[in-house]
């Protein structure tokens, strides 16, 4: 396998040890990533903020080049989700018939791994247009840390790779994410005399058998064939409600997600779930619900020409695919990129015991993402 590899698994290893859930600072791999491309020639502008629970937080835009806006920007996300206890090895990175195993090995240490290789190898030419290195915060609990650098208008770039594992698989269009939360009221009673309450549950359940209607029929309208479901989808994961097996419950609660086909608005479901709401009031005048929304990100498609797609499916042999899990690829758009997500490992095996990344795949991406910084930001 390539020469490089022995430095890309060290720089893996050395990442996978820094302990970054979502929940704890991310300042450690910051502060490593920000020394190494420093000493490479970058610039660095740090961004805090503080989560919802005041733990601190950092996104980094590291620059190199002296223009306004970048030619490309490498975009990695420093979180990662929890890891059980069990698995002692989750920060220490072992490598098994061909894999290196570490909690964020594919999602997405890996993927920073090879950018700051790529970004800093000593036999790239003169960048004749600025290079960015991209790290955010707080990607896995609701792409925080990129929206936080939209509202601020940082990191704009013409092109922009979202560092995810794709199986090294350009992905021109993923779907957006959508939560809302709908609380239901009843009227508590002793539950041998109903007719004196009202059960919050038995509404909710006709609440939610005209949002099952819905989805199966209205959300199916509109189709993007380009996605598998080619239809805006819709779960209700969460319900909770009662207090006791005979006491007529008062509320009940459920947690509604959707994930919007580009171009369709992110309001189509909430006024699908206010137009259930009305004709549930209509029928019953006593009926209450309440509809708040939680979250509201919408889905991006870049074009398939796009320079940017094209050339990584040529340097990665792969047609490039839509997927309809949340990146951040549209928050890049919003800074005026067009974005395409890629990255070595696969979304299956991570999020889970026993995360690994192929070492073939950490070689081929680091190769790849060489060539973007040569054919985007270099001399032609």
């Amino acid at each position: 396998m390539s020469d490089t590899l022995p430095a890309l698994r060290a720089t893996l290893a050395e990442l996978v040890a820094l302990d970054t859930t979502s929940s704890r600072p991310n300042a450690p791999l910051i502060d490593y990533a920000q020394a190494r491309l420093e000493a490479a020639g970058f610039t660095a502008e740090r961004q805090h903020y503080a989560d919802d629970a005041g733990v601190a937080k950092v996104n980094l835009v590291a620059r190199k080049g002296d223009a306004d806006r970048a030619a490309l920007a490498l975009v990695g996300h420093s979180d990662c989700v929890p890891y059980d206890a069990a698995w002692t090895d989750a920060l220490r990175l072992t490598e098994r018939d061909g894999r290196l195993y570490g909690r964020g090995a594919c999602d997405t240490k890996g993927f920073i791994a090879c950018a700051l290789h790529a970004a800093t190898r000593r036999d790239l030419p003169a960048l004749e247009s600025p290079l960015l290195v991209i790290l955010t915060a707080d990607e896995e609990v609701g792409l925080v840390g990129a929206k936080k650098l939209v509202a601020a208008g940082l990191g704009r770039a013409r092109h922009a790779i979202v560092g995810e594992p794709t199986r090294l698989i350009p992905v021109r269009a993923n779907k957006g994410y959508c939560l809302a939360e709908v609380e239901v009221l009843g009227k508590e009673g002793h539950s041998a005399y109903p007719e004196l309450g009202a059960s919050a549950i038995f509404r909710a359940g006709r609440f939610l058998q005209r949002l099952e209607t819905l989805a199966n029929t209205v959300l199916r309208e509109d189709r993007d064939e380009g996605f598998q479901p080619p239809f805006t989808t819709v779960n209700v994961g969460l319900i909770q409600g009662g207090k006791a097996k005979n006491v007529l419950p008062g509320a009940c609660r459920f947690t509604v997600e959707w994930r919007p086909i580009p171009g369709q608005s992110t309001e189509r479901v909430p006024e699908l779930l206010e137009h259930i709401r009305q004709e549930l009031t209509r029928d019953e005048p006593a009926y209450e619900a309440r509809i708040q929304v939680l979250r509201m990100d919408r889905g991006v498609h870049t074009r398939g020409d796009a320079d940017v797609v094209r050339f990584l499916e040529e340097v990665s042999g792969n047609a490039s695919e839509t997927v309809s899990f949340g990146t951040e690829a549209p928050q890049l758009t919003e800074l005026g990129a067009e974005a395409v997500v890629f990255g070595p490992g696969d979304i299956r095996v991570a999020h889970q015991t026993g995360e690994f990344v192929p070492m073939e795949d950490l070689v081929r991406c680091e190769d790849a993402l060489t060539r973007a910084v040569a054919r985007f930001c270099a001399p032609r």
